[in-house]
């Protein structure tokens, strides 16, 4: 999901006669596509190793400046190495955010009057295994599912992974697009509506649409509505806190973003009103001293575990909704 990801490889000379490879990447090169199962034409192979080579250099240059102190995470190549930006942008998806309906008031009574300094739910069996949704652009449903999971888990003591491929076939005639573009405004609504979600066990994931398939006697989770969050990271932290996890979108434009591997995401260009890629908020904390003004949101992405912090982020807390992170939240009522 993105508008702008990756370098532009206008530069390369594709396509304009004999390539250059640096020979010094030779072994990393046949590593990488072995480790991703990676296998071209003998036409394709040189296209690909152009992309992923001036990909390997700017992660490189990204992390010396990391060791410089200039930034605050540091990137790795993944899959996502042979891609052009074009390519990239299909994994990418811009969500209108809708009007924000007022929901159930956030009490901080559960807590207390203070709110926990660090929560993350995966600690408390919350939070099903990370998977990845490979070309599909079904973030928005891993995100919904996510939240319901955990809702369905504070309320029965038992986690079950529900199903993303239910919602990616069966939410069409609501407005979704499958593999092309969802909105969990949408999705939610139709769990609603539908008295139901399958779980991942009877409606595995594909990767791919299908066709509608939902059989109400195996139904795994029930909602009895969802509620939509102000743009707030003070409610958004309520929510969290309180609630468990959290279905956010952000801006995930950015090859920074893409190639992440470890640290606090300060991308600079982040936008804090545009959202593309949807998530799940399971989370947060600070690095280091609470004054140092370190803190994080930690999020679930549906990237595999090869993406970052085995399929995990920490984005920058308290900073003018950073990424957007407050600006598209839900969470569903069970």
């Amino acid at each position: 999901m993105s508008s702008t990801f990756f370098l532009a490889i206008l530069c390369l000379g594709v396509g304009s006669g004999a390539l250059a490879f640096d020979p010094s990447l030779d072994a990393e090169w046949h590593d990488w596509k072995t480790e991703y199962e990676k296998s071209y034409t003998m036409e394709e192979e040189g296209h690909r190793r152009a992309v992923w080579e001036e990909n390997m250099k700017m992660i490189k240059l990204h992390n010396r400046e990391n060791s410089l102190g200039k930034n605050g995470f540091i990137m790795e190549m993944n899959e996502f190495g042979d891609l052009t930006a074009e390519e990239f942008r299909k994994m990418m998806v811009n969500i209108p955010i809708r009007s924000h309906r007022k929901g159930k008031i956030i009490r901080k009574r559960d807590v207390g009057n203070v709110l926990p300094k660090f929560v993350d739910w995966r600690k408390k069996g919350y939070v099903t295994r990370v998977q990845n949704q490979k070309f599909c652009n079904s973030c928005w449903a891993f995100a919904v599912t996510g939240a319901i999971e955990g809702q369905m888990f504070n309320k029965t003591g038992q986690l079950t992974p529900l199903s993303v491929q239910n919602l990616v076939d069966c939410t069409k005639s609501q407005g979704n697009e499958g593999c092309q573009w969802g909105d969990p405004h949408i999705a939610y609504e139709y769990v609603l509506n539908n008295g139901g979600l399958e779980a991942e066990a009877t409606y595995p994931y594909k990767g791919k649409e299908g066709v509608c398939r939902y059989n109400p006697k195996h139904s795994k989770a029930e909602i009895t509505g969802f509620v939509s969050l102000p743009e707030s990271e003070d409610i958004l932290m309520e929510a969290v806190a309180t609630i468990g996890p959290i279905s956010v979108a952000v801006d995930a434009s950015f090859n920074s973003f893409g190639f992440y591997k470890k640290g606090l995401y300060d991308e600079p260009n982040c936008s804090n009103n545009t959202v593309n890629h949807s998530v799940l908020v399971v989370g947060y904390g600070f690095e280091g001293n609470e004054t140092d003004g370190n803190s994080y949101w930690l999020i679930k992405n549906s990237w595999g575990r090869k993406w970052g912090l085995r399929g995990y982020m920490k984005i920058p807390k308290d900073q003018n909704n950073f990424c957007a992170i407050a600006s598209y939240a839900h969470y569903p009522t069970v």
